[in-house]
């Protein structure tokens, strides 16, 4: 019988194999860093944009430059991190901050089915800038989040980079000194 990982073990698995295959994507440290950061911030307006964001996701990646084996790899990163379910409260708080909605009074008043078939759409209307607010604030925590990803990958990947070929130049030492 296989001994099952506990969550914590399989999540840390989990990131590991996607950066491995991150650092190991072809092309250049400024694509692949661009393709992540892409990947990573639309992740944030995902579930505010109700998945509509997956039609623009590869023209995109395309037309900025990026890698798309690195910005799936970053939406993924982004899924695993449960960031854009996390700063959701908070995106709406900014969102309503962005753009204040004129109809936003103190009150809450419970809608009924009834009052929208008499014609009494302000709980739709409700509803509607809710959602807005939360895709501003998320747009925003995605601008953040691919500014910061970029750098971060373009840091991880020049340090990888560098222990590989330290790694190479002491084998090929190895090497040369034992057939001497």
């Amino acid at each position: 019988m296989r001994n099952k990982r506990s969550f914590p073990n399989r999540l840390y698995r989990a990131f590991k194999l996607n950066f491995l295959r991150l650092f190991r994507t072809p092309g250049g440290v400024k694509k692949i860093s661009l393709g992540f950061s892409i990947g990573f911030g639309l992740e944030m307006i995902v579930i505010s944009s109700a998945c509509l964001v997956y039609l623009i996701f590869y023209p995109v990646v395309k037309l900025a430059g990026g890698s798309v084996p690195a910005a799936i790899i970053g939406n993924v990163v982004g899924k695993l991190t449960f960031l854009p379910i996390i700063l959701m409260p908070f995106a709406k708080k900014l969102g309503e901050l962005i753009y204040p909605s004129s109809s936003a009074s103190g009150t809450i008043k419970e809608a009924s089915i009834m009052d929208i078939f008499q014609g009494d759409f302000s709980a739709v209307k409700a509803i509607l800038h809710g959602g807005l607010h939360i895709l501003i604030g998320m747009s925003v925590f995605g601008i953040l989040s691919m500014v910061i990803s970029y750098y971060v990958i373009t840091f991880f990947h020049n340090r990888n980079h560098k222990r590989r070929q330290a790694k190479r130049r002491k084998k090929i030492v190895v090497s040369e000194t034992a057939s001497s």
